[in-house]
């Protein structure tokens, strides 16, 4: 069974859905899942979710815990990446408050910009550290499956300086393939497509049902007045470009010179766009985690669904050989 190690395992909620997608998998319910966080506390409550995930899986998986990485990754056959190098306070705190000292206003502020750009200087010598170890004490064949942003910049330092096979992970595609499905009111489960760019910026090149063209359909969204209120950016720049973007609105709202300008504080209204989002976002998950340690450490078993995310399909595939397209 392969020993799969997640780094960054204290951000509780998002392991449980990984685990829960890879042990559902009959051929990965014995796997070793090798928890590794800097903060013993998350770290607890991760492997008391990891336990129940077993319990609600009907999984039989090896499980430990580590707070040194090396030791963690001893062994591994795959690593995944979760990582918040400098955490919400201070580092977050401080990309959004430097900037905007100086006018500079953002929503998301981890991908491009002043935000992306010093989340990357400050988490890259971390994940370089991350492959030399597992060059050095993983097993070989590792594949390093990264969920942290800046994605691409994340992602192109590894490539530039370790043989480790990386792939740079996201669930924006298969998200707003979803939303645009509701939008136009046809199935997720018939629509086809294909995706053309990186991380944070990729456009739908094709949108399809039974081989026919569904952008006729979203770009009736536009003329019927039928925006949601939260997406009002993408559809616009589906009117300037023909295509729509896999990213969200608040995130391509700074992507581009288009929706926050100096002076002109009507875009944000007229758009939509949420300024100190992520700041928010933060917040009231902070706010909300002692709830959820005390229901994840209680003694009521938890419910787990397939999530879309493509980490557990890339391993189940890696180890059975079943072609998935991503």
């Amino acid at each position: 069974m392969p020993k799969i190690t997640f780094i960054g395992a204290g951000s509780t909620v998002f392991a449980k859905n990984l685990m829960g997608d890879i042990l559902s998998f009959p051929e990965l319910a014995e796997a070793h899942i090798s928890l590794m966080d800097i903060d013993a506390d998350r770290l607890s409550t991760s492997a008391s979710v990891a336990r129940k995930v077993a319990a609600a899986t009907g999984a039989n998986p090896t499980i430990t815990t580590h707070t040194d990485r090396r030791e963690a990754l001893d062994g591994a056959d795959y690593a995944i990446n979760m990582i918040q190098v400098g955490g919400y306070k201070p580092a977050t705190v401080i990309d959004f408050e430097i900037p905007k000292k100086y006018g500079l206003r953002q929503t998301i502020a981890d991908t491009l910009g002043i935000g992306g750009i010093m989340r990357a200087l400050r988490t890259i010598p971390v994940m370089l550290g991350m492959v030399k170890d597992m060059e050095e004490v993983s097993a070989n064949g590792i594949t390093f499956l990264n969920y942290v942003n800046p994605m691409a910049m994340n992602t192109w330092a590894v490539t530039r300086t370790s043989k480790i096979p990386v792939v740079g992970l996201c669930h924006s595609v298969q998200g707003t393939a979803e939303q645009i499905a509701s939008d136009i009111g046809v199935p997720i489960n018939e629509i086809n497509y294909l995706c053309a760019g990186i991380n944070h910026m990729a456009f739908y090149t094709r949108f399809e049902r039974n081989g026919v063209d569904l952008y006729p359909l979203i770009r009736q969204v536009v003329k019927d007045g039928r925006v949601p209120n939260w997406n009002r950016v993408r559809y616009e720049m589906l009117t300037r470009l023909g295509y729509f973007v896999t990213e969200s609105s608040e995130h391509f709202a700074e992507y581009c010179p288009y929706f926050i300008k100096s002076g002109h504080p009507e875009l944000i209204e007229q758009f939509n766009v949420p300024l100190d989002e992520y700041i928010r976002r933060c917040e009231n998950q902070l706010a909300g985690w002692h709830k959820m340690r005390e229901e994840f450490e209680g003694d009521a078993p938890i419910e787990v669904h397939r999530s879309h995310e493509y980490g557990s399909l890339i391993i189940h595939s890696l180890e059975t050989g079943q072609p998935r397209v991503v």
